[in-house]
């Protein structure tokens, strides 16, 4: 076992990131050391990055940031039992307290407590990763390298999805980021009916029709509620799943919701929305929802079965492959708006 690795570092309270050699992480009696095949890159990353004010209000560095990966057991502590040198896993790096109310009944995705790997402590833009027993999720060796490192996000496109009954429905998507797009598919999968996605970036759009959405929507030039009511007799969509937290995408997710619908909100918004109750909520019998990453571990069997029996393309939301050394050039990639799922390989793409 190496001293040393590389590893991605926020070293100060500023933008920016650098790659620098560090120490490989000690562990714990119930901790696992992980070697990082692939990790990917998600928005909170590059908030990170910038260093906005969400960064500035969270983010003490120095940080290795970096939740979404795939790799292989290397050590673990004396009393871990539920995995072996070379197991091939991923991770809810949610790391739950185990004594709130939320954890003691069952919504453990929601624990007041809850510590972040790779925003509160050190992640996987590394060439090693620590991670609690609890939380690690031994994969099929069977589930590529690329879909292992995405489960993160994956799952929380799962949970939106899966939140209500979905099978034999319309459905409509507002904002086709990553998991947007990862939604695409697992509607799909579970029998959605006819799918609409709500996307004003070009490129987004692009690779919303790669996912086989039946309409892809521009609101900035379509008139999108007349669009759905035509394609839906006139009633609206059974569900939305708002992924954009943008204060339009959520107007027009309550304009295309039919009565009695559901709406499942994922995406985060910068500041507060102002909502007619009467008009848009409770005379439409609404059900709302707040998503909050994925349930543990109920999301993990879910999108784990989805993968193993094949209902899931995934490829045309993974844009770009890097080397961890140009992690820099990935940001600079992702703030164009060309660019979805962008994968970081620790040692060099293969």
């Amino acid at each position: 076992m190496p001293e040393t690795m590389f590893a991605v570092v926020k070293p100060k309270a500023a933008p920016g990131a650098e790659i620098r050699e560090v120490k490989v992480p000690g562990f714990g009696a119930t901790d696992v050391l992980v070697k990082v095949k692939v990790a990917s890159i998600c928005g909170t990353d590059l908030h990170i990055y910038e260093w906005d004010r969400w960064a500035q209000n969270r983010i003490h560095p120095p940080l290795i940031p970096g939740h979404e990966f795939c790799g292989e057991v290397v050590a673990y502590g004396d009393e871990v039992t539920s995995v072996k040198e070379g197991d091939f896993v991923s991770a809810e790096m949610h790391v739950a307290c185990g004594k709130c109310l939320q954890c003691r009944t069952g919504e453990a995705h929601i624990c007041q407590n809850v510590k972040i790997i790779g925003v509160d402590t050190d992640g996987a833009f590394a060439e090693y990763v620590v991670i609690p027993e609890s939380n690690i999720w031994k994969l099929d060796p069977d589930i590529p390298q690329e879909y292992a490192s995405i489960l993160d996000p994956l799952g929380n496109a799962v949970h939106t999805v899966l939140a209500g009954e979905i099978a034999a429905r319309t459905v409509a998507i507002t904002g086709a980021g990553p998991i947007g797009l990862f939604a695409i598919a697992v509607a799909r999968a579970v029998g959605a009916t006819t799918i609409f996605a709500i996307e004003v970036n070009e490129h987004r759009r692009s690779v919303a029709n790669k996912m086989k959405a039946d309409y892809v929507l521009d609101p900035s030039k379509e008139d999108v509620r007349s669009i759905v009511m035509e394609k839906t007799g006139g009633l609206g969509v059974d569900v939305v799943l708002e992924m954009a937290g943008h204060p339009d995408a959520i107007r027009t997710a309550f304009d295309i919701v039919r009565r009695g619908g559901r709406m499942s909100l994922l995406g985060l918004t910068s500041k507060p929305i102002s909502l007619n109750f009467s008009e848009d909520i409770i005379f439409k019998g609404l059900t709302i929802q707040g998503i909050n990453g994925r349930r543990m571990y109920q999301t993990w069997y879910q999108m784990t079965a989805l993968l193993k029996a094949g209902k899931l393309d995934l490829h045309p939301v993974i844009t770009d492959r890097i080397s961890m050394k140009d992690f820099s050039k990935a940001m600079e990639r992702l703030k164009t708006g060309e660019a979805s799922k962008i994968l970081v390989y620790p040692n060099g793409v293969k």
